[in-house]
């Protein structure tokens, strides 16, 4: 199964160069000089890396074949995919299709819901929980998700107060 590495973002300065968005905890094993990535959607690519160095805190990457800033901004947007067999497994991490459909109980064993994905943000990512009330926003930290068990098929929380509804019965 292919996942995403890194989202091309907006062009930088004027020789065809990228700030990406990273998703992976080893960068440097997924992104570095002469690695190919495929690409989503796949008509732009794939791409080879030709440089990469850290700028502002992201990655600033630069693609053969890609020259100036108008072949680097046609590239905003693009995902940087992998094939999950290719890569050892992160320790704890864990990707979106893995988590969708896990239950979600609190540290009760309470069922507060079923993960429907993952959102990914700047600060944090965020498991999306369905509940009988709608979809509930958790971040995913360890100190409110604390216990990850895919082959259990659960998730627990020890959500802050007002979170989830906290009237059980």
């Amino acid at each position: 199964m292919d996942v995403t590495v890194g989202i091309v973002g907006p062009a930088h300065a004027l020789k065809g160069e990228v700030l990406v968005d990273t998703r992976s905890d080893v960068v440097e094993k997924r992104i570095y000089p002469g690695a190919q990535l495929r690409t989503e959607p796949a008509a732009a690519g794939p791409l080879t890396v030709q440089t990469v160095r850290v700028h502002k805190g992201r990655l600033a990457v630069r693609f053969e074949g890609v020259s100036d800033r108008n072949a680097a901004e046609s590239l905003r947007g693009v995902h940087l995919v992998v094939d999950t067999d290719e890569v050892e497994p992160e320790v704890n991490a864990w990707y979106p299709h893995e988590l969708r459909g896990l239950t979600v109980c609190d540290s009760q064993e309470r069922e507060l819901g079923v993960v429907k994905d993952l959102q990914l943000g700047a600060a944090q990512d965020l498991l999306v929980v369905s509940t009988e009330r709608g979809d509930v926003l958790v971040p995913f930290v360890e100190a409110i998700v604390p216990v990850v068990d895919v082959p259990g098929g659960y998730v627990r929380v020890t959500p802050p107060g007002g979170l989830f509804d906290d009237d059980f019965e």
